[in-house]
């Protein structure tokens, strides 16, 4: 701390991501990154953007990657905002869409940045509990708030809210923004962006991190209705005119334009979260059902905690929560068949 600080920054609580260890011989499935590389196509059009025209900046509007969004989800690109990764696109929905007198409403157990950005933005919260099977019941949001955001599925549970149950939280909200964080969308759900030409309050953001393998890069968006949009662009331009490079756009463009790798390694991804389901299962553990690249489990019999340092002895690393509710589960990424048995075996016989 130094006497340099604002009081502002001293009250902080910042987000703490999970471990980016420097050791390469580790199993690595604790952040829910994709096993499998980005699409050939996206490292080709990244390969070809590196020319002398790195020396200017690039389209402030980002067009070709908005282009591509709208194309691929059957909306207008004026519905369509582009962030540095999707946390820079969620702070700036806390700044401008969800700053009001009433209450904020997201689940107890969910995103552990809403609360920081609800500190960073002065935004009163309510944290709504899960219910006892860790999952989003809607009549709960029929309540006063300033805002709903949720992540759907869930993290860390990966539990999946229904289509049907997201469209009943906005019906009972239609002078709220909701906005659906659909980070694992594309591992076993179906995205409420189909929703957002029926609910001028829908805004639906999304990530190119897991699903499309490019975690790296940084690139975020938002898919609503134009006034929605429209606000995020003046937060956005008021803050960083250029968030996205040149790479990061054609990168990201190609690879959304590429759906057969798409749906290639998101159904890889899946088939070995059935088996490591199975896996776990056969071990004693209790598995909560999940549509992301990731589950989350536990033992009745053994400390969530304890079981991640025997894996860590293994080479295998998996993230703990200490949160109370959630205290004795592990939230373990999806990883190859490689690396998914080297999680089984570094369990051994529990």
């Amino acid at each position: 701390m130094s006497k340099f600080w604002s009081p502002f920054v001293k009250d902080l609580v910042p987000y703490v991501p999970g471990e980016q260890p420097k050791l390469t011989r580790l199993v690595k499935l604790n952040t829910n990154e994709n096993p499998y590389g980005p699409s050939p196509k996206a490292l080709a059009a990244m390969q070809t953007e590196l020319n002398d025209n790195l020396r200017l900046y690039p389209d402030p509007n980002g067009d070709l990657l908005k282009t591509a969004v709208a194309r691929y989800y059957g909306v207008q690109s004026n519905q369509v905002f582009l962030g540095n990764g999707s946390d820079e696109v969620l702070a700036h929905i806390f700044h401008g869409l969800l700053q009001h007198e009433r209450p904020l409403l997201f689940p107890d157990i969910s995103y552990s940045f809403y609360p920081v950005y609800c500190g960073l933005y002065g935004i009163q919260y309510d944290a709504v509990p899960l219910d006892a099977q860790f999952q989003i019941n809607p009549a709960d949001y029929a309540k006063p708030n300033g805002g709903i955001i949720f992540p759907n599925p869930n993290a860390p549970t990966g539990c999946l809210l229904a289509l049907e149950a997201v469209e009943q939280i906005l019906r009972a909200n239609p002078d709220s923004v909701v906005v659906v964080d659909e980070a694992y969308i594309d591992f076993g759900g179906e995205t409420a962006i189909s929703l957002v030409d029926r609910y001028p309050n829908l805004l639906v953001t999304q990530t190119l991190s897991k699903s499309r393998s490019l975690a790296g890069l940084r690139v975020g968006l938002a898919v609503g209705h134009p006034d929605l949009i429209e606000a995020l662009e003046r937060i956005k331009n008021s803050f960083n005119s250029y968030p996205l490079d040149r790479l990061a756009i054609v990168g990201a463009a190609a690879a959304f334009d590429d759906r057969e790798y798409f749906d290639k390694t998101c159904r890889l991804v899946i088939e070995s979260r059935e088996w490591v389901i199975a896996q776990l299962q056969a071990k004693g553990f209790e598995v909560l059902p999940s549509a992301a690249n990731f589950i989350f489990a536990r033992h009745p019999q053994h400390d969530a905690a304890g079981l991640a340092a025997k894996l860590r002895e293994q080479g295998v690393i998996v993230r703990h929560f200490k949160q109370e509710r959630i205290a004795q589960f592990l939230r373990i990424s999806i990883g190859t068949p490689e690396q998914n048995q080297a999680l089984i075996d570094g369990l051994g016989d529990l």
